[in-house]
């Protein structure tokens, strides 16, 4: 499940930040520099070259890797079994707020909650 859950976020990610419906609406800067180089404008090198696309594609990896410092002291006072159903609830809170966000804030945020569930259930299972 663990597994699948990191693989499914990777392919998701990737597809998702090259739509460009997503882009408009979230990324307006890469998706009219994508436009350009559609056009022959420019390269298609570093179209995506957006540092706030960057912070959210690595606000998930970031926040499982500060979270995975934390997941054995909170496994040991709550027990296995409460510590996946946290992460499972940070995971799905994180879906959650992802699938109704309306600005890049509550993207980012939303990876966040997703990366914390990821590392619990990664190194919690």
């Amino acid at each position: 499940m663990t597994l699948y859950t990191h693989a499914d976020n990777l392919t998701c990610a990737g597809g998702v930040t090259s739509m460009d419906a997503f882009l408009h609406k979230f990324f307006p800067s890469v998706y009219r520099k994508e436009q350009t180089a559609r056009g022959g404008g420019s390269s298609q090198y570093c179209k995506f070259d957006s540092q706030l696309l960057t912070a959210f594609t690595s606000s998930l990896y970031l926040a499982a890797l500060v979270a995975s410092f934390f997941v054995a002291s909170v496994a040991r006072s709550l027990g296995r079994k409460w510590s996946m159903f946290g992460g499972g609830v940070s995971f799905l809170a994180g879906a959650t707020l992802n699938a109704a966000s309306q600005d890049v804030a509550m993207l980012i945020v939303g990876r966040i909650l997703l990366g914390i569930g990821v590392s619990f259930a990664a190194l919690v299972s």
